[in-house]
């Protein structure tokens, strides 16, 4: 049978690109060159996570785990800016954490209708040649391209939001009890395992309105895998109140309610060890179920002194089936979630702070990776090159003028970077020409750069002189030969 519940999900998620720039130049009879007039490409579109109350569980990502925004549209001549890309928005459950799927690092927590994060931004758009111009440069020949959308993987995980959570050995009667209290419908048999995923259930105590979460049964090693134990500890992180739930008409003869306690208390201690979920300082009760039965009122008779002198927790004897002490449990958890909401830190307003970079601040830095190669790391400096059409010759100086009037050029030099080394932003490597400094006007005609021609110009006279060198040296040697043959 399909699974209906699923609380772990790998998202691969990917915004949209930016669009391209446009490079158009206005024309009209009797005005071939009317100025630039190529719009902006549109941004790209973002992958935004938000909640909704509506959903319980991440099935519905689990089998559609590729998210991607839209894309945004080119600019067009005649000032027209593309469209902005189509936002993909994601829903997920309520207490939804969101961790990289590399490092493992949380990300966020996503606790609260309507709470939304960014999973994934789009690429800004490219500027068209209308927006480039300026009085230095009033017809540019060139466009900025559009910048890719980032793309990661994710990790989603479900911790059920709940105050209270009914921990027990599997066919304890947590789901009686809770269909009992509530009006949720959970699954009940009479094997063990029956429940497979957290059932939640509203219950009214007084003034107090609080929910309680039906946990799949814990068996001993639940915290290193076994069982469902693993799978489900994590939906006890978030519940402010622990009531153990204890079988007193079981027929085992190796279990009573002291030892199952202990066991499952061990394996809470053990999972708090590696999450440090803060699950030992929750308060705790004990409801010893079942008593409907002739010897399990028996049992709970005889345990209940020993339960609260071994753990000093309020003990209450229940059944599920003839409702047999429910109200006066419904009381003391009301009482116990209220008590702990009032010693709850009250919540503060998120405040965002803005920390501009300092204008003394460079905004990149340079590694040394070689004896005449070398890195450039920055923000600016690697987005100006994704953005640049190496097809253009005024692109590419445009974009040697933004590097030089940053100060890239002249750290290079002091570094010790002669003609022809390898520097690297991004994913591309040039040759650095230390020539191709900022120009204070424009260097050729529409879509040219005289420093790249110059560049180019100068490479080819040098491969010429070579030529011509190696071609004398070569009729020189012929010439030897011959007249070592002439001497007799």
């Amino acid at each position: 049978m399909a699974a209906t519940f699923v609380d772990r999900a790998v998202l691969h998620v990917a915004g949209g690109s930016g669009g391209h720039g446009c490079n158009s130049v206005h024309r009209e009879k009797f005005k071939p060159l009317g100025g630039p007039d190529g719009g902006n490409g549109g941004n790209g579109g973002g992958v935004l996570l938000v909640v909704d109350p509506s959903l319980t569980t991440l099935l519905d990502l689990h089998r559609h785990p590729h998210q991607h925004a839209g894309n945004g549209r080119p600019g067009q001549g005649s000032l027209r800016n593309g469209a902005q890309g189509e936002e993909k928005r994601v829903g997920v459950p309520d207490g939804t954490v969101v961790r990289d799927a590399e490092t493992g690092e949380q990300l966020t927590d996503l606790v609260g209708a309507g709470t939304s994060y960014v999973a994934a931004r789009g690429g800004r758009g490219g500027l068209g040649n209308a927006a480039l111009a300026s009085p230095r440069r009033k017809a540019p020949g060139f466009a900025l391209l559009g910048e890719p959308g980032e793309a990661r993987d994710i990790v989603l995980e479900l911790k059920t939001v709940a105050d209270v959570a009914l921990i027990g050995f599997p066919n304890a009667g947590k789901s009686s009890l809770i269909a009992s209290m509530s009006a949720a419908k959970p699954k009940i048999a009479d094997y063990p395992f029956t429940t497979l995923v957290p059932n939640l259930g509203v219950v009214e105590a007084g003034d107090t309105v609080f929910t309680v979460a039906d946990v799949p049964g814990l068996v001993p090693g639940a915290s290193e895998g076994r069982g469902l134990g693993l799978e489900f500890l994590r939906h006890v992180e978030r519940c402010a109140v622990l009531v153990h739930v204890v079988d007193c008409a079981t027929i085992e003869p190796d279990r009573d309610p002291v030892s199952d306690i202990e066991t499952i208390e061990r394996e809470l201690a053990q999972y708090d060890e590696a999450q440090q979920a803060g699950l030992l300082q929750r308060p705790r009760l004990v409801v010893l179920n079942k008593v409907d039965v002739p010897d399990a009122q028996d049992l709970a008779d005889l345990v209940r002194g020993d339960l609260t002198e071994r753990f000093g927790w309020p003990v209450f004897a229940v059944s599920a089936a003839t409702h047999v002490g429910l109200r006066e449990l419904g009381f003391a958890l009301g009482q116990a979630v209220r008590a702990w909401r009032v010693s709850m830190p009250a919540t503060e307003p998120t405040r965002i702070v803005l920390r501009p970079t300092p204008k003394k601040e460079a905004g990149f830095h340079i590694e040394q990776t070689g004896e005449q190669a070398f890195t450039v790391h920055g923000e600016r400096p690697q987005r100006w090159v994704v953005q640049t059409d190496f097809t253009n010759d005024e692109a590419v100086g445009y974009l040697a003028d933004r590097l030089a009037r940053l100060g890239v050029e002249d750290a290079l030099a002091d570094l010790g970077a002669e003609s022809g080394a390898e520097v690297t932003i991004g994913d591309m490597t040039f040759d650095w020409v230390p020539t191709l400094r900022a120009s204070a006007r424009p260097m050729g005609n529409r879509g040219t750069d005289e420093r790249l021609q110059t560049t180019h110009r100068v490479g080819a006279d040098e491969r010429k002189a070579d030529r011509r060198t190696r071609r004398a040296a070569y009729d020189e040697e012929v010439e030897t030969d011959w007249s070592t043959e002439d001497q007799p």
